[in-house]
């Protein structure tokens, strides 16, 4: 049997306020021709489907369209809530939906019932866990007694297995495959350019550490929240997100894992890639080195995130910069002359100083290195002779 692992979809989120609808539909679009051209059995995908608990009419119609594309492809589909989604409206309609060979995993009570599937060796079992809070767990079982990630994930599993066994008993080669959308130990929290993953914040939405081991007993176990690839062992991974939504991932690839099943278990696992509709790049510099005909051409097209080294951020400075990089959707200004006083207090810095130097001096400070204009020297004279005269008259 095969199966195609994503996750992380986010269906209406944007880029700096830009809509990802169209590449995201792009992307999307390919990962339906690879159910098609590997003759994929089932897609799994774990958790955050919506961006939003609320998400817009838009992201309904599209995730409609995407899964009968691939119902249309051959292939069922396995859909989990993650920390993003609201369950309920997720949830809406699962019972009808499973008749079409769409099945949705988000009710708690329902952890321990899997998906089955069939192929030449018999049956495999897909359990689709939704994004598992301890506290919601405690009200839907009267034993769960946890507070943590790692107890409700440990108590949900314990359902997994114990259900398992009992479905061996009748079906000696039965295979197991779980999606979970959890933060789980050993991934990497790295740096960017390195070639591998930063997130924004790779405990986003309050989730715990899970150890992996809690998964243990299952052929496959198919991750999601963390948006990069990610291989914590040979049958514990993450996809990531299909498409980059933020310039902390513009290293990290993007595609799908192919899981292939066989009698024994677990035989094979490869990465597909998926396209970049729009590379999200950075570029530094000057406003007038950025701004050069031949800077940065691999910039012109993509996301852009600017970082000005200028003394003074240049007047319309975004403006400017998207006149050729249109999609440049962020700013910073981090001058390259910049101002130490180590340790020093200010009461230590304007010691022993006239008002007119510490004036000149803020200003200095502030506009990184140019103080004040010979007009505005006259002006700032002038004001603080007029309160010198009025300190004199008291």
């Amino acid at each position: 049997m095969r199966v195609i692992h994503t996750s992380d979809w986010h269906l209406g989120r944007t880029f700096h306020g830009h809509s990802t609808d169209a590449h995201l539909e792009l992307v999307l679009s390919a990962l339906v021709a690879q159910v098609t051209e590997h003759g994929v059995d089932a897609v799994v995908v774990a958790g955050d489907v919506f961006d939003s608990s609320t998400p817009k009419a838009e992201a309904f119609t599209m995730l409609n369209r995407v899964i009968a594309e691939i119902r249309a492809a051959g292939a069922e589909v396995v859909l989990t809530s993650g920390n993003h989604d609201g369950p309920a409206r997720l949830g809406h309609m699962a019972g009808f939906a499973a008749f079409g060979g769409v099945h949705i995993r988000t009710d708690l009570a329902r952890l321990a019932e899997p998906v089955l599937l069939e192929d030449a060796h018999g049956p495999v079992a897909i359990y689709g866990l939704p994004y598992i809070h301890p506290e919601f767990l405690r009200a839907t079982f009267a034993d769960f007694t946890g507070s943590t990630h790692e107890h409700a994930l440990s108590f949900a599993m314990g359902l997994v297995r114990d259900d398992a066994t009992a479905r061996r008993a009748g079906s000696p080669t039965l295979r197991t495959v779980v999606a979970s959308h959890c933060f789980a130990a050993g991934v990497e929290a790295t740096t960017e350019d390195s070639g591998r993953t930063e997130e924004r914040d790779i405990t986003r939405g309050g989730l715990n550490l899970v150890p992996i081991e809690v998964f243990a007993g299952v052929d496959y176990v198919a991750l999601g929240h963390i948006h990069g690839r990610q291989t914590l062992s040979e049958s514990v991974r993450y996809s990531g997100a299909p498409l980059r939504f933020s310039f902390g991932e513009r290293s990290s690839a993007k595609g799908v894992w192919l899981v292939e099943l066989d009698q024994a278990g677990l035989a094979l696992v490869e990465w597909l890639e998926l396209p970049t509709p729009r590379a999200a790049v950075r570029i530094e510099g000057t406003l007038d080195e950025l701004l050069t005909e031949d800077a940065h051409p691999e910039a012109v097209d993509a996301w852009v995130e600017a970082i000005l080294t200028d003394d003074q951020l240049p007047r319309e400075a975004m403006r400017r910069l998207q006149t050729r990089y249109p999609h440049a959707v962020t700013l910073a200004h981090r001058p390259a002359t910049r101002h130490d006083h180590g340790e020093a207090t200010y009461a230590t810095r304007v010691e022993g100083k006239s008002d007119s130097l510490v004036i000149d001096e803020f200003l200095a400070f502030v506009r990184n290195g140019q103080g004040p204009t010979a007009e505005e020297t006259a002006l700032l004279h002038e004001a603080l002779e007029a309160i010198d005269a009025k300190e004199s008259l008291r």
